[in-house]
């Protein structure tokens, strides 16, 4: 599957267009990770745990944006995007949540169409 930001891609054409597609990935830290994570915040420290949660977050999203777009018999995504946001789970859990979205397409090369 190939994920692209731009429109479109250079030499390919759109043969069809499936419509817009969606990844999502909700995660929360454990409660070990979110201690952690306050007691390196106070001293100014890095927070490695967040960061290392965000990417693997944003790189699931990402798998599922083209997992999503092979079930509809689509072979690449155009104008991807992300949006992420926290929300509290109602429990004082913070959930963090990731979105990649895009528009799913089938692309042929310029002339083969």
């Amino acid at each position: 599957m190939h994920i692209f930001t731009t429109d479109s891609v250079e030499g390919m054409t759109i043969e069809k267009n499936f419509g817009t597609v969606f990844g999502t990935v909700i995660r929360s830290r454990n409660m070990i990770g979110r201690s952690l994570g306050n007691i390196a915040s106070a001293f100014g420290g890095k927070q490695r745990g967040d960061t290392n949660m965000a990417n693997q977050t944003r790189e699931d999203a990402l798998q599922e944006l083209g997992n999503n777009a092979e079930a509809l018999s689509a072979n690449a995504v155009l104008a991807m995007r992300f949006d992420s946001g926290e929300f509290d789970s109602g429990n004082g859990n913070i959930m963090q949540e990731v979105v990649a979205y895009g528009t799913a397409v089938y692309l042929v090369k310029k002339g083969e169409g």
